[in-house]
């Protein structure tokens, strides 16, 4: 295809790609060292002692959403990364002035960041396979709310990055916001072990609903209606999307 929006979206992506697994030590080697400590520590010495979790081994119960931590960082920290580089270095003003469109830009800097997310995906379920046998419940679950998943982390990366003005600023989200969110999101335990409370408190975050819906993907269960869940996932995706193009659209933090 010889479109010129084909042709800067796939520029786009292709430079997304490429810059990660250039430095591959960096980007895809890190996680896959985390999730393998995590396998070791919780899957087999704690989950030895934690016994079964809703009538599945603790590692199996772990890991859908280990695979999804891994998702989620990684797609937020390649686009939160790269765009604030290219905004930076003044390279970002070069495609604002160009005549693409903003939706061309957004879905270029996306894609790029779903591709990382969903390599590291692959990697630690592949790495998951030494430690703890897998057999996917419903395949197209499992499709559908990674790739989702990560969309709606890779556009929040792009938003983080707009509104950054030095390198620090990239990383506060990750640190005081992301990480929390994911390690009270049900990767480890199964909300229906909270007070009835908490598990109101534990419904107003969002990851619940993505590594639920992928855990009952991967092994059939879930403490959340999988409906409400893609409902989830379609308005933050819905929201996120719109958000990002109307900052591209207004400038907001990117023309000087």
């Amino acid at each position: 295809m010889n479109h010129p929006y084909w042709v800067a979206f796939s520029s786009i992506v292709f430079k997304e790609v490429r810059r990660f697994m250039r430095i591959w030590q960096q980007t895809l080697l890190p996680p896959a060292i985390t999730m393998v400590l995590y396998f070791i520590i919780f899957g087999n010495l704690i989950g030895s002692r934690v016994g079964t979790m809703d009538g599945f081994d603790y590692m199996q119960f772990i890991v859908p959403g280990l695979i999804m931590m891994s998702v989620i960082t990684n797609s937020y920290g390649n686009v939160s990364s790269s765009f604030f580089s290219n905004k930076f270095q003044k390279s970002i003003e070069e495609l604002m002035v160009a005549p693409v469109p903003n939706w061309v830009i957004l879905l270029g800097f996306v894609i790029g960041g779903v591709s990382r997310g969903l390599a590291c995906g692959l990697i630690v379920t592949a790495l998951s396979l030494w430690f703890t046998d897998l057999q996917v419940h419903n395949i197209w679950v499992t499709l559908s709310v990674i790739l989702m998943t990560a969309v709606v982390f890779a556009t929040a990366g792009l938003i983080n990055a707009i509104f950054a003005t030095k390198f620090d600023d990239v990383t506060i989200v990750p640190t005081f916001i992301l990480t929390p969110l994911t390690y009270l999101g049900g990767v480890f335990y199964s909300v229906s072990m909270l007070p009835e409370v908490w598990q109101w408190v534990s419904k107003l975050n969002p990851i619940l609903y993505m590594v639920n819906t992928f855990r009952y993907g991967i092994i059939g269960i879930s403490d959340i209606p999988i409906f409400a869940a893609y409902g989830m996932l379609f308005l933050f995706m819905g929201a996120l999307m719109s958000w990002a193009l109307y900052l591209l659209h207004t400038g907001r933090g990117l023309r000087s």
